[in-house]
């Protein structure tokens, strides 16, 4: 099934849904160079995530989007590792951002505030906070993905 977020396609894999609130969401296979991101990367966390996807050979968990604007809420890392290793397409839940209801965003850093607008802001701009800045809790269960890494390099 072929779908897009702002005028983008991607496909969808399967849904999250939780019987807890309203939180039913798409996971799909978007193209890399659709995300923005809002974060900066850990120049070791990037390669131990490398590595482990060429040992493992497959995307475990997917990363969180915004459907809206296409920034990335969590999954940096994993964007970064799979961009470094030629990959074209990354798993992803494609949630509704304004839904306090399914995911919150709060901090990491002491002395930090962190708002939803800002976020969205600083990944539509380049903008980007210093890693492990934002902190986003979906209120759903992000369930494992295992897609092929091969099926995300072509």
């Amino acid at each position: 099934m072929e779908g897009g977020a702002v005028g983008l396609a991607y496909t969808i894999i399967g849904y999250v849904d939780s019987d807890s609130n309203n939180c039913k969401y798409p996971i799909a296979l978007i193209l890399l160079d659709n995300l923005k991101p809002h974060e900066m990367v850990i120049e070791e966390r990037v390669k131990m995530l490398q590595e482990s996807l060429v040992r493992e050979g497959v995307q475990i968990r997917p990363i969180l989007v915004d459907y809206k604007t296409m920034v990335i809420l969590d999954g940096h890392h994993r964007v970064e590792a799979l961009r470094r290793l030629g990959a074209r397409k990354v798993a992803a839940v494609l949630v509704d951002y304004d839904s306090d209801e399914c995911i919150k965003v709060g901090t990491w850093r002491e002395g930090w505030v962190v708002s939803k607008n800002e976020v969205r802001e600083r990944g539509l701009k380049g903008k980007l906070y210093p890693p492990r800045t934002s902190r986003h809790m979906p209120r759903f269960k992000v369930p494992e993905v295992n897609v092929p890494l091969n099926d995300l390099l072509g």
